[in-house]
């Protein structure tokens, strides 16, 4: 028996087609459009804050009084941001696991790995420093710490790199040569800092790590909206994709949130621009290694949906049968 694909009507593959391609093009649009608002807002009421001063990052946001998400301590950020590629990954394995079977592709498996290895190699470790971090003491930053009466002083980049918790007795060498410290004994017994990287450009990672969960969960609702004209969702998938949309929205007020109070606008474009040329490298080298591998059978699981890949004019696309109705 000769097996062949499935078939599906014109007019469906119309109205598929322009479903799976707006709900990516629409968070990008979103996401931009949201990122200028804010940073030009900032701008012109000087709400942001310039995380790179040491002294203006000691001191805290001078409207977190008066503003709620001026606060690094609010909700959003401590319970959301900081915790930001969890929350993706919970959520697009939620949706991939109660997804049809038709829809549980290998190739969605490999774009989830490729960006949780962008997070990483970003925001964790490369051979070393993470590359957020590697950007910073290229730019001329330096490993700062903080005393209690705002003065600062460099130490070595290394105690940065592995986020080493300082305190008068386990690096007494360090405090020596503060002058100040002295005249503060009372402090000494209790007294630590952490010290942080500063003076150099400092990427926005929120912003870089915001944009790159709100593009690959946008691009993971298309093979849901794609089998939803089958009628195939549970009850449970139902659930898992209204979770995704609503992560999504969330992801996008942190995005404007930051963008009004944290960082120079220069890091705020340059942590979304960083993430930008990613989405389509990222596809382009999973589709090609799963064409290669797999003969194109991984594209036509889906027989309802239109893959096109377009890198330097290049287009690679698979196209189900058509029927006229």
């Amino acid at each position: 028996m000769n097996r062949t694909s499935p078939k599906v009507s014109v007019a469906q593959l119309s109205l598929l087609t322009t479903t799976m391609a707006d709900v990516r093009y629409q968070a990008l649009i979103a996401t931009t459009a949201i990122l200028l608002f804010g940073t030009l807002y900032s701008v012109l009421y000087s709400t942001y804050l310039d995380t790179s001063d040491p002294l203006l990052t000691y001191l805290g946001h001078p409207l977190s009084s008066s503003h709620y998400f001026a606060s690094k301590s609010n909700p959003l950020n401590v319970l959301f941001i900081k915790r930001a590629w969890g929350w993706t990954s919970a959520a697009f394995l939620f949706t991939y696991l109660t997804s049809p079977p038709v829809a549980r592709t290998k190739r969605r498996i490999v774009k989830y790995l490729m960006c949780t290895t962008i997070w990483l190699l970003f925001t964790g470790w490369f051979f070393g420093p993470a590359l957020l971090e590697r950007v910073i003491v290229f730019s001329g930053g330096e490993c700062v710490a903080t005393l209690p009466s705002g003065e600062h002083f460099t130490i070595p980049n290394e105690l940065c790199y592995a986020k080493t918790t300082l305190t008068p007795k386990t690096h007494p060498e360090l405090f020596a040569i503060v002058s100040t410290f002295d005249a503060i004994p009372e402090v000494q017994e209790t007294w630590r800092v952490k010290p942080r990287l500063r003076k150099g450009h400092d990427i926005s990672g929120h912003i870089f790590l915001l944009t790159m969960s709100i593009l690959f969960l946008a691009d993971q609702l298309r093979p849901s909206f794609s089998n939803r004209a089958s009628n195939v969702w549970s009850q449970t998938h139902m659930w898992a994709v209204a979770a995704q949309i609503s992560l999504i929205a969330i992801w996008l007020f942190a995005t404007y949130t930051t963008a009004v109070y944290f960082h120079s606008p220069f890091e705020k474009i340059t942590g979304y621009c960083t993430f930008l040329f990613l989405p389509p490298m990222c596809v382009y080298l999973t589709d090609h290694w799963l064409i290669s591998s797999t003969g194109g059978r991984e594209f036509r699981r889906i027989p309802d949906s239109i893959t096109p890949v377009i890198l330097n004019t290049r287009i690679y696309s698979t196209t189900p049968q058509l029927t006229k109705e």
